[in-house]
């Protein structure tokens, strides 16, 4: 054994010494507010006791009128008798219908008030986390407040139900056993206190592994929900094998307390086994000696019934109850309690944070400008050559035989209705989606077969749900063009007027909590990055929805007339309006040309620009 094996295991010892003081912890924090709760409903205690000493009537005389029946009735020759008494027990069993009513109208009372306790509980609870930090969502309060509220609801009314109907049909049971014959209690009584005692030992480690299972039940949702939120940080950070593989160890961690619960359910069923079934074999192996104390045979009979038909069955609900949901109730309780919901596991995880993204640099890290006289030779910022697109095989294509020039230098609009294809045009272009038919070039050069770093010389995209990292306002506005100077990177920033945000947040060199700024806030400093940028092709992909209009018109000019070229898909007629020309999709027609040329030939701008202008 190497020295990190001995390392591991007393470090898997520690943490399971510290999950068993946990363990008994929540008891001691759970039982007195159990008490107090139960305390102040003394009516409902009584009245469902009443309607549960009835029960135990009901199976007491089961097992004695069977007994008697047969003693006094059809093994002595009396056959009217045996017959009567077995009416007095079918009787008694017809009677039940109304106990349960009874018994089920109390427990509505006595479990309702502690689910709708909890549900104040958890609305508060989560009220608190989101005041204290408005930045950290409350991964878990959603299942506290449905899925463990159910829990606890379910759980205390299965153990209520299961542990009352265990001690009256005991009290039952035994009071019956006793006055067929005393020596009963003799044969019965051991095994049975055996294996409560046997199971009882077990309830706190179960408790323990339960509440290890719904930390990390809790820790892989959130995690998983992190992840979906990071997904673009954590691409951008090459850091997938990172986070894969500690998702994996935290999805191993559950497996563990799976396993773990699966070898106490053994100790339960081994502890029902000799509580249930062992008093049956020991009391058939002793009919000898019974009969020679004068035990009678319809006793045996109906000392059979009370074990097979009354005691077994409820203590095997009861084990059932108290081990499963009894557990859970505990565990989940004490979530309610203690505050520990959503914090974590036993295997402390760091949150999906990450060094910056390596920045992109530029072969002479100069910016490229495409416009100016003579620019007529070279070769277009973008050209779509009869591209088609469809998302799967059988699905209609988004794109289909689409032609585009997109000349250097200048300012094309891109609009149509939801869904037509403008986000998917802007991802072909810029290489982030290959089409299924035509070619992309950008700069007369193919975009296939093309690496990240040689397209980021070409072309950045800015899509609507702008991207922001942790680290200073100064890592961010720089995160294209590193080597920026101070002036360049003023210029930008009065370009964009994004001054003001900047002295809001600190400065630049304030950190940045994207989770604390606003969506157009992100998208503000998400173009003045794009401004810096070295790359002449820009592309906006309704990156300025969130600014308001005076804002967005003031980010389009200044963007404009930042040397290169633009592509916005615009979602307002002013960006249509701003752009040299427009380019409409249209299904399969669509239509290209500048704003008056369109309001001409196509039916569909005119139809955005009436509902631009009702908007």
């Amino acid at each position: 054994m190497t020295a990190a094996d001995t390392a591991a295991r007393k470090m898997d010892s520690l943490h399971a010494k510290g999950r068993d003081a946990e363990g008994r912890g929540a008891l001691r924090r759970i039982l007195p507010q159990g008490r107090r709760f139960l305390l102040r409903r003394k009516g409902v205690l009584v009245r469902l006791a009443g309607w549960s000493l009835l029960e135990s009537a009901q199976t007491f005389l089961g097992g004695y009128c069977l007994a008697r029946a047969l003693d006094r009735g059809f093994l002595a020759g009396h056959t009217g008798v045996g017959l009567g008494w077995l009416a007095v027990a079918a009787a008694a069993i017809l009677v039940g219908g109304p106990l349960v009513r009874g018994v089920f109208t109390q427990l509505t009372a006595l479990v309702e008030p502690l689910r709708d306790a909890l549900v104040r509980r958890a609305v508060s609870q989560s009220l608190r986390r989101a005041v204290a930090d408005p930045a950290r969502a409350d991964g878990g309060a959603v299942s506290r407040l449905t899925h463990q509220t159910e829990i606890v609801r379910d759980s205390f009314a299965g153990l209520v139900l299961t542990a009352r109907s265990f001690v009256f049909t005991t009290v039952g049971a035994l009071a019956g056993l006793l006055t067929l014959a005393p020596q009963f209690l003799l044969v019965v009584l051991p095994p049975l206190l055996l294996g409560l005692l046997l199971f009882l030992a077990t309830l706190a480690p179960m408790a323990t592994a339960q509440r290890a299972f719904l930390d990390l039940d809790e820790a892989i949702a959130d995690r998983v929900g992190t992840i979906g939120a990071g997904l673009r940080d954590i691409v951008a950070c090459g850091t997938q094998a990172e986070v894969a593989d500690r998702t994996e160890r935290l999805i191993d961690a559950g497996a563990r307390a799976s396993r773990v619960l699966a070898r106490w359910a053994a100790v339960r069923t081994l502890a029902l086994g000799v509580a249930g079934q062992l008093p049956v074999i020991l009391l058939l192996a002793a009919t000898p000696w019974l009969l020679d104390q004068g035990v009678t045979a319809g006793a045996m009979v109906g000392a059979l019934a009370y074990l097979v038909q009354a005691l077994l069955p409820a203590l095997h609900t009861l084990m059932t109850a108290l081990g499963a949901a009894g557990t859970r109730l505990l565990v989940v309780l004490d979530r309610f309690e203690d505050g520990t919901a959503g914090k974590g596991t036993a295997e402390t995880l760091p949150p999906i944070s990450a060094p910056l993204p390596a920045r992109v640099t530029t072969r002479g890290g100069t910016r490229r400008d495409g416009g100016g006289p003579g620019s007529h030779r070279m070769p277009p910022a973008a050209e779509v050559r009869s591209v088609t697109l469809a998302y799967g095989p059988g699905a209609p294509p988004v794109l289909e035989c689409l032609d585009l020039v997109v000349e250097q230098g200048s300012h094309v609009a891109v609009v149509g209705p939801s869904g037509i294809g403008k986000s998917t045009l802007t991802g072909v272009i810029a290489g982030l989606l290959s089409p299924d038919r035509g070619t992309v070039l950008l700069a007369g050069r193919p975009v296939s077969g093309r690496d990240a770093g040689d397209l980021a010389e070409q072309r950045v995209l800015i899509p609507q749900q702008a991207y922001v990292f942790t680290g200073t306002v100064r890592d961010n506005l720089l995160h294209l063009r590193p080597d920026a100077s101070a002036a360049e990177l003023g210029l930008a920033v009065g370009a964009l007027r994004a001054d003001g945000l900047i002295e809001r947040l600190g400065g630049l060199d304030a950190p940045v909590e994207p989770a604390k700024l606003s969506q157009g806030e992100r998208q503000l400093l998400s173009l003045c990055r794009a401004y810096l940028s070295p790359a002449p092709l820009m592309l906006l992909d309704e990156a300025t929805c969130h600014l308001d209009p005076v804002a967005e018109a003031r980010a389009e000019l200044a963007l404009a007339e930042r040397p290169g070229t633009l592509i916005v898909v615009a979602h307002r007629l002013s960006s249509a309006r701003r752009a040299d020309r427009v380019l409409v999709l249209d299904g399969t027609r669509p239509a290209y040309g500048t704003h008056d040329e369109l309001l001409v030939r196509s039916a569909l701008y005119r139809d955005l620009v009436g509902h631009w202008q009702s908007g």
